[in-house]
């Protein structure tokens, strides 16, 4: 088989951060031959850096079984599915007044680094079709978490009239057609967050129309404990919520439940530019998670100190080469 990634990154990756990241490639590689589950966290504006473009086919070709995101992550990979051709990219932003920030807001531009989110096109062309899903649902007495509105708006089609990229670049998309569990901490957050929150001001949504943060974390408790049997590894592009989070799942169990059983996550791979530091959770090595009985001493741990734009497209193109 054709692998030219992988030949690539394997005869030119030899050291440093470079080497971290095809020893984290290959032991997520041996995770997934194990039997194992993986999985994917994703913090910073991941979605609109368009990481679906192959994100959508790991998630097509099983290599992800799980998903934990920032409200920001669920909703701006459909906002880009939309609005594509509506988003301005700043190559000199790094060179931007406030008064240059100012103009791009009177404009509808809302600035993500380099990329700018067209408002008018982005947020409230989602915002006329997903209101009318939650009030549904408000109406009718039900329940669901962020992600499952996100899934219900996805499969019925109402946004198909404004699909601007190929529908197989949006992970959220593959991930509705698989039903693929999502947690989505903090979501509140978000901008469809606020707006859910504006409604239960005007007295037009209920709060608890909205499944909240504990509601995910037992829901992935039990996901955790019926699928952690062979192991369940943790690859966590980015640091915050979206991955601090999802496993602090591991000692919830063991320590709070006292499910002395609950086997330790079974791999764990940061990418992340972030330094260490005094405090910081995006800055902590690995092994500081031992301490607090998320990962074993035996666990396989890398860090790629790096660009995840960069390095997480080589490391998944790398395991669909497989």
């Amino acid at each position: 088989m054709n692998k030219p990634i992988t030949n690539f990154i394997e005869k030119y990756f030899l050291h440093f951060n470079a080497a971290a990241l095809v020893d984290a490639a290959k032991g997520y590689e041996a995770q997934l031959n194990k039997g194992n589950k993986m999985l994917v966290s994703l913090a910073g504006a991941m979605s609109t850096a368009e990481l679906g473009k192959i994100f959508a086919e790991m998630i097509r070709k099983d290599k992800v079984q799980i998903i934990s995101c920032t409200g920001a992550n669920l909703e701006e990979d459909i906002m880009n599915l939309v609005a594509h051709s509506h988003y301005k990219r700043v190559s000199n932003y790094r060179d931007l007044t406030p008064q240059d920030e100012w103009n791009l807001l009177e404009k509808g531009l809302n600035r993500v680094t380099d990329t700018c989110i067209p408002e008018e096109e982005a947020f409230r062309r989602i915002q006329q079709h997903i209101v009318k899903i939650w009030k549904d649902a408000d109406a009718k007495g039900e329940r669901y978490l962020p992600h499952e509105y996100m899934y219900k708006l996805l499969l019925s089609g109402v946004l198909e009239q404004y699909y601007e990229i190929d529908i197989k670049d949006s992970w959220m998309y593959a991930a509705a057609e698989k039903n693929l569990p999502i947690i989505c901490p903090g979501w509140e957050d978000s901008t469809m967050g606020n707006i859910f929150a504006s409604y239960v001001l005007k007295g037009e949504l209920k709060a608890s129309t909205m499944k909240s943060g504990i509601e995910y974390m037992t829901f992935l408790a039990d996901w955790y404990t019926e699928n952690s049997k062979t192991g369940i590894g943790f690859f966590q592009i980015g640091g915050g919520i979206a991955g601090d989070f999802p496993i602090c799942v591991v000692p919830m169990l063991y320590q709070d439940m006292e499910r002395t059983d609950t086997p330790f996550w079974s791999y764990f791979c940061q990418i992340s530019d972030s330094t260490t530091s005094y405090g910081s959770y995006s800055g902590a090595v690995p092994n500081e998670k031992i301490t607090w009985g998320k990962l074993d001493i035996n666990t396989p741990k890398f860090i790629i100190e790096s660009d995840a734009t960069i390095v997480a497209p080589l490391v998944f193109a790398y395991l669909l080469e497989m």
